[in-house]
This record gives C-alpha cells, structure tokens and sequence, in this order.
C-alpha cells in the first residue's frame, strides 16, 4: 500500500484539477463559507475506512474550502442506516451505492443521476468496460464503481494438508467432504465458516447456480432458459441439501448467527478452515495473525457438471438527491473514481479494478489473486452471469429469504419448503410485475 501512496502523491494531479474545476464552478452551493459534504460508507471495515479517509484528506488537500465528514456505521445496520439517512433528505451527500440498493433507493427518487456530469469527465475512458456498464444504465448513472466483488474459497493449507488432501476443493461436494474432515470441536477447529446470519442466502443461491449453470439465463440468473425459477428445478434440491450438510457436518454451532463480520473472524482467528467470501477479503486476511503460508483462495466451487455461475457483483459511489452541494459531491466522486485513488483502493480493498491499465500490475497475478485469474482466463468453466439485484423488491427477497434460511438451521423449515417458497415468491413477483 505504500508502493501505491506514493503512486497516488505523485499522480494526483489530473484527478485533483477535476475536482477543483467541478467546485469552482458551483452555482452558489457553498455560498461564501466552507463547504461540508457529508459521506456514508457501507461495507465498512477499520483498515477500509482507514484508506478512504486517506483519499479523503487528499482530496481535502486539493479543494481548500471543502471537508468531507465520513460516517462509517457497522456493517449488519448500514444499508438501514443510509436509507433512514436517505428517506430524512438530510445527513448525506455521498454514499456508498450497491448493486443491491441501487434498486430500491433509485426508485424512490433518493439519487442524483450524475449521467449529465459524467459525459465531459475525463476520466471515463479510463474505466473498463464492466465499470462503465455498471455506471450507465438505461441513460441514468446513480454511482461509479469503485471495485467488482466475485466469490472465491479461502481456504487453510495447513489444515487441508494435515487432512491428508492434495489441495482445496474442487467442487461443492469436495467442500463437504474436506471441511468434514477437518472438523474437530474438541480442538476448537471446524470445516466451514457457514453464513447463517445476515445474507445467508447469498451461499445457498450461489450452490443452486453452479448445479444449475448449463440451464440458466445468463441475464438473469434467478430464471431458467424455460422462464422458470431456478428454485423449482430437482437439481436445486441437491444444491440446498449438499449445502446446508455443510452446517450439520462442518460448521461451529454459533455459525447459525454468522454475517459478514463473524465468518471472517473465524476464518482469520483459525478456527475454520474454509469461507467463501469476495477478494477484499484478501487484505483482511493478509493483516490477520495468519502467515502466507497457512492460508490461500481457490476459484468458486463447481457443480456437478464441472461449471460454477459468477455472479460479478458491484458497488460505488453515488450522490443524493436532496444533498445541497451537488457539483461538490459529484466532483469527490469523479475524484475518487478517477485513476489514481480507484487503484489505490481497489488494490487496498482487494478488488477487481475498475481501471483499465490496473489490470496489469503485477499485484493482481500473484499470491491470492491468481484464483481470480483462473476464473477470468477461464470463462466456460466459470460463467459470468447476471443476477435480478436491481428489482425493486430485492430487499424484501433479502429479508425473506434469510429468514427462511434461519428456519432451515433451526429446524422449523425443510430444505424442500425452502426451495418451493422461493420459487413461489419469485414466480409471483414476476407474474404480477407482467399484469
């Protein structure tokens, strides 16, 4: 991260005279005093937050006049957090946009569509191609990604090794079977850092996806090449069920509560041997107490067919409607999505790059990485695909069905019942939808 400070010190430049040239031309948004832009982040962490605020002095630095306030919550109530923040019309001018979110808060009138302010910027041909489809939709533009997240196994060597396997898992069925083997209680070691908690649906649809892969709709991964839900297929049910042993057979019991934050602790304090989890997690695991050699990704388990879906998913920077200094907080935007500070945090975060040229550095062809390497030079087995994220009632689908998934665990629900009741909510959210 140093390498890439001084490349940002010496490279900032370009993004700076952006931003100076967006604000000075303000229509009177900060009158005769200083400008405060208030910024919420999302997927918040303390080494994250820490980099952002870097990038955030800098650009402080280069627009004498204008303080950037960033208010990080936790990670399990952020999203709530911004939406109170969002439905009030006051408390945030910039805000960390998901691909999740983008749906519900865009349909509300809660984002600045930056299209318009986008189309002279400069640094727009810098982005890849996947960025610049990502920021543009439909001719409207809620936020600039700032990354790419696509799942990958983290796994342990040592205890994959001391289990008498020759390496990670190769398939959802080899997880089972190696984090099985693994499991030990009595030592404090166990197989899988299951997500039982918040998006705990997120793992499960994951495994339907790579059972289903040959039979799915690529621009829409929830549906079937028939128009069916992917629920509804019989391969789903081995999926679910495959998955879920992996609770009964290869999990801490307290997984049954894990979110983001506990499943990552439990990979990084060594008490599990397995998490399926997006590469900046890379960078978390790198500043643990583990070492280089203990711990390594593989690419996205595979189903039975030898295929995995990769749902590539995205997250960004983005302006509220109601903020009262637009062209300010459009420019911190451009500012950060511009080359320099995008590469310094994607590297930081462990992303995929939304810069064209970052793709070739070194840093990402090496060590953890190359698992995403694999995926990406490997297309057919790896499928890139598209998942429903921006309908508008991906937030009720979230909430319900990780409620179901808490249902599964405690023994209240079948894996079947599961299956059928998201085929039903889907199947009817699409059937109302086409009335």
């Amino acid at each position: 991260m140093k390498r890439n400070r001084l490349t940002l010190a010496v490279g900032i430049g370009t993004a700076a005279m952006l931003a100076l040239t967006a604000c000075s031309g303000s229509s009177g948004d900060s009158g005769d005093g200083d400008v405060t832009l208030k910024m919420v982040e999302s997927l918040t962490n303390p080494a994250r937050t820490e980099v952002l605020r870097g990038l955030l002095d800098t650009f402080e630095q280069e627009n004498p006049g204008i303080t950037v306030e960033l208010v990080s919550p936790p990670t399990e109530q952020a999203d709530k957090t911004i939406q109170q923040m969002l439905q009030s019309g006051k408390g945030v001018d910039v805000l960390e946009v998901r691909d999740i979110t983008v749906g519900p808060f865009s349909n509300n009138g809660w984002l600045y569509d930056m299209a318009g302010d986008l189309e002279d910027w400069d640094g727009w041909d810098a982005l890849t191609e996947n960025a610049q489809a990502a920021a543009l939709t439909d001719g409207a533009s809620y936020f600039v990604p700032y990354g790419f997240y696509g799942l990958s196994l983290f796994y342990r060597t040592d205890l994959v090794e001391a289990a008498g396997f020759d390496g990670p898992p190769h398939s959802w069925e080899d997880l089972l079977e190696q984090a099985s083997a693994i499991q030990n209680p009595a030592e404090n070691v166990y197989g899988y850092a299951f997500r039982g908690g918040t998006n705990g649906n997120t793992n499960v649809v994951a495994a339907v996806e790579a059972y289903l892969v040959d039979d799915l709709d690529p621009a829409n991964a929830f549906l079937l090449k028939d128009g069916s839900t992917i629920f509804s297929a019989p391969e789903a049910q081995d999926a679910a069920d495959d998955y879920f042993a992996l609770f009964e057979q290869a999990s801490p019991p307290s997984a049954v509560s894990w979110g983001y934050p506990e499943m990552v602790a439990g990979f990084t304090n060594g008490s599990t041997a397995f998490l399926l989890q997006d590469p900046e997690v890379i960078a978390t695991v790198q500043a643990s107490s583990l070492t280089d050699d203990q711990w390594d990704t593989a690419p996205l388990l595979v189903g039975p067919t030898g295929k995995a879906a990769q749902p590539l998913a995205v997250a960004g920077w983005g302006v509220a409607e109601a903020s009262e200094h637009t062209e300010e907080a459009v420019a911190l935007v451009q500012f950060l999505s511009s080359v320099e500070p995008a590469t310094e945090f994607a590297q930081a975060n462990s992303l995929v790059p939304i810069i064209t040229d970052a793709a070739d550095d070194e840093f990402y062809s090496t060590g953890p990485w190359t698992s995403y390497v694999t995926m990406t030079e490997n297309p057919d087995t790896y499928v890139n695909v598209q998942q429903p994220r921006g309908v508008s009632w991906w937030t009720e689908w979230v909430q319900k069905a990780d409620q179901d998934v808490q249902s599964v665990l405690l023994g209240n629900m079948t894996t079947s019942e599961l299956l059928a009741s998201w085929d039903a909510f889907w199947t009817d959210k699409y059937a109302t939808e086409q009335d």
